[in-house]
């Protein structure tokens, strides 16, 4: 089921090579620039140190760019499943999707003007992210309802003549700090009374120099600014765009959502396995290195237990994911909706247990930025609001449960 062709494998060697040769080696440095460069949490200067140019540049000559489209002109042409395996090795680092150009929010914003976009959207929009010349935002999330409920949403997009008004707030845009962003994938409610509640939203590109658009604040994370990428919150004000703005056409924007989710809840999902490894490594290394009370500190304190059961939880979350990912290739996403929603429940849960391990191993340095695992902790902790709380994703595993035996939504 989850055998790998030789171009497969091809690929994710070449991407384990090149995390260890180009990436591992200067990513200590890379971030402590990243923490001079953008001191005091005033997004408007932010920058990214010129190290990173460097790498993408390297990663596209070797051919390890845009790998997670499937489209073999545009991208590289890797099914779900074989994307998947790179997608971990990238959760190794916290560079490594950025360097490959297959970081979030674009991959998806990228895979939406693919799937979606008109001709004249790509060339505008779409080639530039391919291309890794400009950055992208997604803004879905808002602050003022209960967002895990999407028809929630306040913010509206409504037609007026041949353009679309926008109005709303939205919160926790990710990279809406980086100096590269040029547009905005807006998600708002596009009233029709002669549509269900599922077909009145609609997705808008903004630019986001665009008259109206203001940038708020930007947005800590457990203290951390994530600069400069970063996190933000974002006001629309009578903002004016072309119909032609609308992806896809009015009251698509739930249909184009779960075509977007779908992939990127496996690339997260594998990245979060990746980190997960990655914390598995620091947590023997260390344990093994460090003594206290004549032994290794590993070897203290049930430290062995923990060790199997990171192994037995990652090795379980991987085949879930990768399980996912070969239904979504061969029945569609639809077909594997229960899968996305668990490994969506699991992986997140699966890298908070294990890096929570590997800090505790680490004692002081755990909890510092001398190693990674405080930001894989809050990427473990965030993703479990992100893309759908957990509560959200276990409510559709138990409705899809139930339909299996013939409960559906029309028993009682």
């Amino acid at each position: 089921m989850f055998e790998l062709s030789a171009r497969a494998q091809d690929f994710i060697e070449r991407t384990k090579i090149f995390i260890k040769n180009e990436i591992e080696p200067v990513e200590t440095a890379f971030w402590n620039d990243v923490h001079t460069l953008n001191q005091g949490g005033n997004w408007t200067t932010w920058q990214w140190p010129v190290q990173i140019e460097v790498l993408k540049s390297k990663a596209k000559a070797a051919g390890l760019w845009n790998m997670f489209l499937p489209d073999p002109v545009l991208g590289q042409g890797l099914s779900v499943q074989e994307y998947a395996h790179i997608a971990e090795l990238t959760g190794r680092s916290l560079i490594a999707p950025t360097v490959f150009n297959c970081n979030a929010p674009d991959s998806g914003n990228m895979e939406v003007l693919w799937r979606y976009g008109s001709e004249l959207q790509k060339q505008q929009w779409l080639m530039p992210l391919l291309e890794g010349k400009i950055r992208s935002v997604f803004c879905m999330t808002e602050p003022e309802v209960a967002s895990s409920d999407a028809t929630n949403m306040q913010a509206t997009a409504v037609i007026e003549g041949d353009e679309i008004i926008l109005n709303g707030r939205k919160w926790w845009s990710s990279g809406l700090g980086d100096p590269n962003a040029k547009i905005i994938i807006f998600m708002a409610h596009t009233p029709d009374e002669s549509k269900d509640r599922h077909h009145q939203h609609s997705m808008v590109l903004v630019p986001i120099n665009n008259p109206g658009v203001k940038i708020e604040r930007m947005l800590p994370v457990f203290g951390d600014y994530d600069a400069p990428h970063g996190h933000g919150e974002i006001s629309f004000n009578n903002v004016r765009v072309p119909v032609a703005n609308f992806i896809g056409g009015a009251g698509q924007g739930f249909e184009i959502a779960q075509g977007r989710l779908g992939p990127g809840r496996i690339h997260h999902c594998m990245r979060c396995i990746g980190a997960a490894e990655k914390s598995l490594e620091l947590m023997i290394d260390r344990g093994m290195t460090r003594t206290a009370f004549g032994k290794e500190i590993l070897k203290l304190g049930g430290n062995l237990e923990r060790v199997a059961e990171a192994r037995v939880a990652i090795d379980q979350a991987r085949l879930l994911t990768l399980y996912a990912a070969y239904k979504m290739d061969t029945l569609g996403n639809m077909a594997a909706l229960s899968e996305i929603s668990a490994i969506k429940v699991v992986a997140p849960s699966v890298l908070e247990k294990v890096v929570d391990m590997a800090i505790q191993m680490h004692g002081g340095a755990g909890v510092s930025r001398d190693t990674p695992l405080t930001s894989f902790f809050a990427q473990a902790r965030s993703l479990r609001l992100a893309d759908g709380p957990d509560e959200v994703h276990k409510g559709m595993i138990a409705k899809l449960e139930l339909a299996k035996h013939g409960y559906g939504s029309h028993r009682k």
